[in-house]
């Protein structure tokens, strides 16, 4: 088939998404495919057009756009087949406090947080106590994210947040592993044990720098942990309307595992999680690639 490969864009994870890419061209010129690049930042009123010269079109966006289904939506009225979830399941998944009311409905524990659609005046704390982790609300790969103990340093945590976007997150700081397992197809893979070895917590540096963080797949955890973590990952996966894939993480407290966010175009770089736990359960990287084309494909009711 011929692939457009779109990557690049202009949110903070554009590099990410350029990494990530180059290792999926890999792959696809070793399945026989005939591949496009393609950098949305480049030529973004060129997309339609170009996807529909292509049988199929490969996401590997991070942040907006990508993860809030501005090219899903685009792709679907274009006709053109491409992996992963639609618009609206990507933006439901991208918006933390968004999918936080979903994760509830569904019965799905996750941290108590609180909103702010505007920042706050001067003296404001949330109503539990920290430590608090200060994220904007849309956006993944910990950018702009504070860990604050302090609550005297909130305000300068809330304002990095909010020069990152329009709204913002407190959400309380729990303490346990973290945990990240992932969704393909109606399958929940391996999960993997993170442990950061600097810094307090799964950061943009630990995520993407070699050798910053100890990932350890299958994680190991009791089998039962393993089973809900499973079990949670496909209820969230559910709960957003997702598709094809995700990845979900936790921290796990003395209480059980916590759901912090889902993932729906997870990393694709040497150092990501997705394809590690793929591996664990006998998938090698182009093996990965070929079945996420395939869901993508019987989504749109065609043929590989």
């Amino acid at each position: 088939m011929k692939v457009l490969l779109v990557a690049g864009g202009w949110s903070s994870e554009r590099e990410v998404s350029l990494s990530g890419a180059a290792q999926i061209e890999k792959a696809l010129l070793a399945l026989g495919h005939k591949v496009v690049p393609f950098d949305l930042s480049h030529d973004f009123p060129g997309f339609v057009a170009a996807a529909q010269a292509c049988d199929f079109a490969f996401l590997n966006l991070h942040g907006a756009p990508g993860e809030d289904g501005l090219p899903q939506a685009l792709l679907d009225t274009a006709g053109v087949p491409y992996q992963g979830s639609g618009p609206a399941g990507s933006f439901l998944a991208l918006n933390k406090a968004a999918s936080k009311q979903l994760f509830r409905q569904a019965g799905l524990a996750t941290p108590r947080s609180a909103f702010l659609p505007t920042p706050p005046g001067d003296g404001f704390v949330p109503d539990f106590g920290p430590p608090w982790f200060v994220k904007p609300t849309s956006g993944g790969s910990s950018v702009s994210m504070t860990l604050v103990r302090d609550p005297a340093d909130l305000p300068e945590a809330l304002a990095r947040a909010f020069a990152s976007g329009d709204t913002a997150l407190v959400e309380e700081g729990l303490a346990g592993p973290e945990l990240t397992c992932a969704v393909l197809g109606d399958e929940a893979l391996p999960p993997i044990l993170i442990r950061p070895k600097a810094g307090e917590f799964f950061d943009y540096a630990s995520k993407y720098e070699l050798d910053a963080a100890e990932e350890i797949c299958p994680a190991p955890v009791p089998d039962t942990l393993v089973a809900e973590l499973g079990r949670i990952s496909l209820a969230a996966h559910k709960a957003l309307g997702l598709s094809g894939y995700s990845r979900a993480d936790f921290i796990h407290t003395e209480s059980g595992p916590m759901l912090l966010e889902v993932n729906t175009l997870p990393g694709m770089t040497r150092t990501s999680l997705l394809p590690k736990s793929a591996q664990a359960a006998g998938l090698s990287f182009p093996d990965l690639i070929a079945r996420l084309m395939e869901l993508g494909l019987a989504r749109c009711g065609k043929r590989p």
